[in-house]
């Protein structure tokens, strides 16, 4: 004996207009555009290798999303970043040392050029890890006594 189906409706129904399924696009957002603006937008998503639509949508959302400038998350980044690089030449320093080396301007740069790339995820996990400890009084309970 078999189950009874209900067959499936030719047309689904829609969602209402202010539901949106997930990876569905359905809003269409617009604007005005001198002739010449309008060159250089395409010239510029030509230059990505995007069609314009995608290239003015990965740009309105890339700018959307970006956290505004913290100026606590920047020093820090930048004392991690110093941090990283003294305790890097300082060892390889000592390593060049002890081989009877010196250590090379090249290693300089590439150590400067790592502590850079890795200088604002690191304040981050500070700040991240700060935050989790208590916050800025230091205590478990949020300052309360």
């Amino acid at each position: 004996m078999t189950t009874p189906r209900i067959p499936a409706s030719a047309h689904p129904p829609s969602p209402p207009d202010d539901e949106v399924r997930p990876g569905l696009r359905a809003k269409t957002v617009a604007t005005r555009l001198t002739p010449e603006e309008l060159r250089e937008v395409e010239a510029a998503a030509g230059r990505d290798g995007k069609s314009l639509a995608e290239w003015l949508r990965e740009l309105a959302l890339k700018t959307a999303r970006q956290r505004p400038a913290d100026t606590m998350e920047l020093l820090l980044s930048e004392v991690s970043a110093t941090r990283y690089m003294l305790l890097n030449l300082f060892h390889a320093t000592a390593h060049a040392n002890a081989e009877g080396k010196h250590l090379l301007p090249e290693s300089v740069l590439k150590i400067r050029d790592q502590a850079d790339v890795r200088k604002l995820e690191s304040a981050r996990k500070l700040m991240a890890d700060f935050l989790a400890q208590g916050g800025q009084d230091g205590s478990q309970n949020g300052g309360k006594p």
